[in-house]
Formats: structure tokens, sequence, C-alpha cells
């Protein structure tokens, strides 16, 4: 196997990976503080000066934790007990490990961008649990919900068009059928520019419908593989045994109004018979700040059922319906909050890797998780999607991402200079998209 390139790390002044070290990953820890400081009498009414306490014990670790980052300290071991924090330390001696006697200790501007950015989500969540008894608070828990409110025009216009649609999806032809995939594969990838994590967790609603935009978009899809998508997706239905089972898999990114855009994907997939089961992966902790966790998944589907419009809430009654009878399967499983690229998941949770075996396809939603398919490296532009997975093969997968990371593979030769030529930012700003497919064509 040919030697991968060096990773994204902040040691690279002036990269994204730097400006996000420096600039935006302490934001996200003072909003993080200021949140807690906030809820402070809500702590007191619940838990009394207990609750005050913890609160300023919470406030006190992301306090040291913001201070270390900030003056690029060597990383340090997790001390909570919990189920990953033996997998996270031994990864932390493996970077160790890395490094010559001259490089001194695994550092927050020195390390791999990935390693430290997700390290960073995973301390944060030890300063909350190290604070009983408000240790279950999620800091991230109002903006994500304040995207889904904010978005309500937007996700009524989408209900709206997808009631329309299954009114008369049985009567639909093949190609109708093809059109009205693709168009939801899109909303579903635009939906995908909400994230809080960005923005440094100021608001990122979708405050226009995107339905109305897809034409004018369109020119910004970089890797455009949705025939692949159908063509998979229609020969497993033409080939479906009787009672046999067609699961596509969506490893979720954010919650809110890209969540919305993802269920109703998947509401589409089942009643078009594309797929026979949906099964959804969310976080087990408060992740990236607008990551979908099953607290998440399940709130947006109760808001949406709760409302007042009437298509909003057939959604949600009929979402509610796919889980109890077991069409849609939400799980959550430690590897997605862990450092590893997804090039080591068969060593690391081969139970995960096993179950994704089963998927006749795949969708990873989001950034995080591109950067994760590709190791999170300094790719030339033109590597293949399948070389850079690294031998990342369960079934045939998609990424569908809007570009937030200066990394992008399978490009024509030329495009991404022409770009940086056009747009030197074009890598980060999450105005470029792409659906990139591996797998058997």
């Amino acid at each position: 196997m040919v030697e991968p390139p060096s990773f994204l790390s902040a040691k690279d002044v002036g990269s994204f990976a730097y400006l996000t070290m420096k600039d935006r990953t302490p934001q996200i820890l003072t909003r993080a503080i200021d949140t807690l400081h906030r809820h402070k009498s809500e702590f007191f009414e619940k838990h009394g000066e207990e609750g005050v306490e913890a609160e300023k014990k919470a406030i006190s670790l992301l306090s040291k934790l913001r201070n270390e980052l900030q003056t690029d300290k060597p990383v340090v071991p997790l001390v909570e007990d919990c189920a990953d924090t033996d997998l996270w330390n031994q990864h932390l001696q493996y970077q160790r490990s890395l490094l010559n006697e001259s490089d001194g200790q695994p550092s927050w501007f020195r390390s791999p961008w990935l390693f430290v950015e997700c390290y960073m989500y995973r301390r944060l969540h030890e300063a909350v649990i190290q604070s009983p008894p408000i240790n279950d608070f999620d800091v991230f828990k109002e903006s994500k919900d304040q995207n889904f409110f904010e978005s309500q025009e937007s996700i009524i216009a989408l209900c709206t068009h997808l009631q329309e649609l299954l009114r008369t999806i049985e009567d639909l032809d093949e190609n109708q059928l093809k059109n009205e995939f693709f168009k939801l594969l899109q909303v579903s990838l635009w939906g995908n520019k909400c994230d809080l994590s960005l923005s440094g967790g100021e608001s990122s609603s979708q405050k226009t419908s995107v339905m109305d935009s897809l034409e004018d978009l369109k020119p910004f899809i970089l890797v455009n593989d949705m025939e692949h998508l159908w063509s998979l997706l229609s020969k497993c239905k033409k080939t479906r045994e009787e009672a046999s089972v067609d699961r596509v898999y969506i490893i979720l990114d954010n919650s809110g109004f890209e969540l919305v855009t993802d269920l109703v994907l998947a509401d589409f997939l089942l009643s078009s018979k594309l797929a026979t089961e949906i099964h959804f992966y969310g976080k087990t902790i408060p992740w990236f700040v607008s990551d979908t966790t099953i607290r998440d998944f399940n709130w947006v589907i109760e808001q949406m059922k709760q409302c007042n419009h009437k298509w909003m809430s057939k959604c949600g009654v009929g979402w509610e319906n796919y889980i109890k009878v077991g069409r849609w399967v939400y799980r959550d499983h430690i590897f997605w909050t862990l450092p590893h690229d997804y090039s080591a998941m068969s060593q690391v949770a081969p139970d995960l890797y096993a179950e994704l075996q089963k998927a006749c396809l795949i969708l990873f939603k989001g950034d995080l998780n591109y950067r994760k398919l590709t190791g999170d490296r300094k790719w030339d532009f033109t590597v293949p999607f399948h070389q850079a997975l690294r031998g990342f093969h369960p079934a045939p997968l998609c990424s569908i991402r809007t570009l937030k990371a200066e990394v992008q593979v399978g490009l024509q030769p030329g495009r991404g200079e022409q770009l940086t030529a056009l747009e030197p930012n074009w890598l980060t700003t999450g105005k470029y998209g792409i659906f990139q497919f591996d797998g058997p064509l």
C-alpha cells in the first residue's frame, strides 16, 4: 500500500485547521461556559446549592481546557472512567509513539487536527460528566433546538412537498421516481450547510425553501454520483426476494433542519420501495456542537408530530410509526465519537463494521464523516476516493457533504487548482457539495 500523505494539522499556520484551533474552538468553549452560566438558576431550582456548585465546577474545568488549548499545552489522558476512556487513552499513547524525541508531547497545535478537534469535544463532555448532578446537561441543546425552530418555514415547505409526493407515488413512472429521488438527495446535501460548529455555535438555520433553489445550486456540486445511487437501489428493488430486507444506513450529521432533510429522504426511500428498512446512526454524546444524539432524534420527531401545521404533523406521526414497527431503527455506537478514522473501524469496532456490512448502501452525511473516511490527510485533489478510503469498504457507500475542511479527493485533473484560483477558500465555506460514491458500478 502506498504511504498516505501527512495529516491536516494546526501546525500549518494560516491553514483552516490552524484557524479552527486558534479562533473557532475557543469560541465554542466560551459559548459552552456562557450556556452553563445562564442555566445557573435552573440548576439551583432543580438541585439547590449542589447544582450551583456543579455549575461552578464544570465552568472551571472548561476554562482550564480553553487555557490548555490556547497555550498549546500537551494533550492529557482522560480521567473519568467511561466505556470509551481506555480507547481514547490508548490512542493518545499511539499519538505519542508517532513523535520523535525532539517533538516533545502531542499538543493542540502540533497533533493531527482530526485527533485534537475530536479530543476537545470529548474533554468538554468530560467536564460536564465530572459535575454531577448536572452531568447529563447538553451544552449545545439550545442552539440545536433554535436551529429547528428558525428553519420552520423551510421544514413546512419540505413536508408539504413530501406529503403531496406520497399521495401520488404509486402512479409515478421510473423516470419521475428517479427525479424525485435526485431532488430529495440534493435537499439532504444542502441541508448539510446548517452546521453550528462551522459558525462557532452562531445561528445557522435554513430560512428559505431549499426546494426552490436546487437548479441554481447544481453547478456547485463538484462530484455527482447520484446516478450510481439510483442504479444500485433500483437494482436492489428489482431483484428483491419476497420478505427479504434491503437496508440503507444513514450516518447522521447535524440535528435541526439537516436531520429533517434526512428523515424526508428516508421516508421517500421506504415509500418508493427503494429500501425496506432505514437504520440511522447518531452520536452517543453531544458532539461538534450540532450533531444528532438520540435525544435530538426523538425531540425532532416529537416537535413535528405536535406542530399545528397538518403536513408537518403528518410527517411526525408517520415517522413515529416507522420507528414503532421497526422499519426505522435508530442506533448509536461509541466508535462515532472516537478520534479514529474509518480505516481503523474493522480493528477498533469489528461489531460496528460487521453491522454496516449488512447494508445495501451506506450514506455518510457531512464533513466530519468525510474527514474520517479519507483520514483527514493532505491528499491530492485527483486521488481516487477508493484509494483515500484505505481499505474501508463494508458495503457500497456515498459521502453527501458540503465542503468545510481542506480535504477533497476524486476531482478531475486541474479542477481543484481552477477553483483555488477563482475562490481561495472554496474548500471551507460550505458553498460546494459532493455525492461521492464507492462501490461496484
